[in-house]
Formats: C-alpha cells, structure tokens, sequence
C-alpha cells in the first residue's frame, strides 16, 4: 500500500487558511504569495532567481507531467520559498524527464502543496493584492494560529536586499548558446561576427538570458550585483547588461551610482530588475504593484508601432512614468502594459541605453519579443564604430 500523503497548511497573513497535501520537502517557509498564469514552463518558473522571497501559486491545474531535466534550468538551484498547484503529478511521461516533480522539490528543500483551492487563492491575491503566507509541510507544525502568526511576523520585500541572496559571489565566463530540442547539441559554432564583448550584472539572472546573448556573437562575462564601475571598466567590455533579479529594486543598495556612471561610456541593455535599476539610475522612481505581473500572457504594447506582442512577465514592481519625466534625463516610455498602463519599456533619447520589463528571452515562450537581443548587439555595434547612436533610435528600430 502506498502511504497517503502528508498534510499541508498555507496561512496567510489575514488569517485565511487554505488546507492541502505535501508534494516537496517537509519544512516550514514563510514569504509574499503571488500567482503565475503560465500553462507551460513550471520548471522555468521554479528555478528563475527572480522568485526568491516568494510563494508562488500556478493557475494551471495540472503540473509536473513533463517533469524535470537538467537542461530547463534557469539557475542552479530554486530560490523560491514554496509552490503551490491544483494537482501536482508525481509520474511524469516525457522522453526528456530526469526527475519527478515531487522528488525535484524534495531534493532542493522547496516545500509544496497541492489539493488547494488555487481558484480561490488567486482571487484572494488579485483583489486585496500582495500579502504575506506561511507554508508548511511539516506534520509536526500543522497548528494554523500559529501559522498565521509566522506569516504576519515574516518581513516584506520592501525589507530585504533580495539580490544579495541570488548573485554570483565572483565573475565567471558563460559560452553555452542557444538549445535546439537535441541532446549534446553544441553552441552555435560560428557566432555572427565581430564578437563583441558583454559584462552582465547578476541581480538573479536566468540562463537563458546568457545563451541568447551567445547567440548574438556577445562573450559574455558575469559579475556580482555589486560590482564597480571601474571594475567592468577594467573588463574592457563593449556593452553592459542589466539582469532580470528578485524583489524592491530600491532595496539593491550600492548599484545604481555604478549603473549610471556606466551609460556615460557604454551601451546599456536591461530587462525586468535590470530595467527598473536603470530608471532609478537615471533618477526615476519605482513602486510596487497590487499583484504584480507574473506568466507567459501579457500583452506588451510598442508605443511607436501600435503593435502588441504577448509577453512573458515576472515582476512586482513598476517604473513611475512621471518620476521620469521630471528626472532631467531625456528617456522617453517605449512600451507599456495594455492590462494597467504601466510602464514596460525605457529608452534613452541620446544614449545607447535602452530596457523592457518583460522578458524577451522566455523559455519555454512566447518568442514575440527576442528581436531585442538584435537590437543590442546592432547598438553595440554602431557604438563601437563611433557612430552616435540613441537608445531611442534603436528601440525603433531606426
């Protein structure tokens, strides 16, 4: 006889408790609960550094029948403090499956519950927006007053310097291209030329970032978050890349002084994190969403064009249009959120600095947006032939 499955309790800080069975490691994790409406990519989602701090929810009912395998992951391990899904299968059928999902969030030490009403949990979210939980899926500590007592005591993002948990602790080189569905494929052998270099700053940043930059020809270095100015400068890079990350981008102390002396000389590329760390840079302001965007369906609108692209999103924090209106830079909004008007894309108007807050590199998809890691390698390019190029005019396509 199998054992039947272990209890799991999901308070949150108002008080409501949502009763569940154990899927992952039998431990006790408070963080902010937040919801993801993607229908595919769990294992993307599960390993992206940008969840750290938070207990993420799945709309979709059905997840881990692909399972998992090593080649999916967007970071070395999940920073992510609970999952949470309608059911989670724990018998995968997938030729490319290494691993069970249950046995991958054992392994890591990620709790997780399923047998949740998600339905009723993300309404609860969408419409009193961001709060606090506490998970457990400890038998031992099943006690809900004191669940939700550890989840109104758990701090809140405003509090913590959530980059400092997720960067590299020194400078490596990345070479890996982009995957093509084959096992022991190779990186593209003949990257487009002249290679041109790229430092990436790792606020929390995905591999799949890393590979789409390889495929434009960039050799690509990554440093920690609190990296110099005359550090990259002594890297003698041609551009500089801002990663995606978890949290407040106002929390990521000591980088934005760096970030901006560095558009002075370089072409400048961030998405998500690193988008929001450029408009503090340039002396804008952020504030934080009432659930944030979170999955592979949203849709993206480029201002110059009138066209619409879906996106992939994960982010609970906004640039303020007016902060930067008012800041003296002259960047104009690029692109914005047609679900709330918010700001999605920046670009400088006589700089070769430009930035989106979606994610134009989503694995598994959508794809709609990827034409970015073009336009950067073209501004770099124009740059270091001294011709004087905008991000403007590049996030244009001019």
């Amino acid at each position: 006889m199998s054992q039947a499955p272990a209890p799991a309790r999901l308070a949150l800080a108002d008080g409501t408790i949502y009763r569940g069975t154990s899927h992952g490691a039998r431990t006790v994790s408070s963080g902010e609960v937040c919801f993801n409406t993607s229908l595919t990519g769990y294992q993307e989602i599960l390993t992206d550094p940008s969840y750290a701090g938070q207990i993420v929810t799945m709309t979709y009912t059905q997840i881990g029948n692909v399972g998992i395998n090593r080649a999916d992951d967007e970071s070395a391990r999940p920073f992510l403090r609970g999952f949470i899904a309608k059911e989670i299968y724990p018998a995968p059928s997938n030729f490319r499956s290494e691993e069970s999902l249950p046995a991958f969030l054992e392994r890591s030490g990620v709790p997780a519950a399923a047998g949740i009403d998600t339905r009723s949990l993300v309404r609860r979210i969408r419409d009193g927006g961001f709060q606090n939980g506490c998970l457990s899926t400890d038998p031992e500590l099943q006690d809900e007053a004191e669940l939700v007592d550890r989840a109104r005591s758990a701090p809140s993002l405003e509090e913590i310097d959530l980059v400092a948990e997720v960067t590299c602790e020194k400078a490596y080189g990345w070479n890996e291209g982009d995957w093509r569905g084959v096992r022991g494929e190779l990186p593209r052998s003949r990257p487009p030329s002249p290679a041109l270099r790229v430092v990436v700053y790792d606020f929390g940043v995905k591999r799949n970032i890393l590979r789409m930059l390889v495929e434009q020809g960039f050799e690509v270095t990554v440093v920690p978050a609190r990296t110099s100015a005359p550090e990259v400068r002594a890297l003698a890079p041609d551009a500089v890349f801002l990663s995606n990350g978890p949290g407040d981008p106002a929390a990521v102390e000591g980088v934005r002084e760096h970030v901006f002396a560095l558009t002075r000389e370089y072409p400048v590329f961030g998405i998500c994190l690193g988008h929001q760390i450029l408009g503090l840079a340039l002396g804008g302001s952020t504030r934080k969403l009432k659930f944030g965007h979170h999955g592979g369906n949203q849709p993206g609108k480029d201002l110059a064009t009138g066209k619409v692209a879906i996106c992939a999103e994960n982010h609970g924090y906004a640039v303020e249009a007016d902060s930067l209106r008012s800041a003296g830079e002259p960047v104009e909004v690029t692109h914005i959120n047609l679900n709330d008007d918010t700001v999605e894309g920046l670009a400088h108007s006589e700089l070769p600095l430009f930035s989106v807050q979606y994610h134009p590199e989503a694995s598994p998809g959508p794809h709609d947006v990827r034409y970015f890691f073009d336009r950067f390698r073209e501004m770099t390019l124009r740059h270091r032939n001294g011709e004087k190029v905008s991000g403007a005019q590049v996030a244009k396509g001019a």
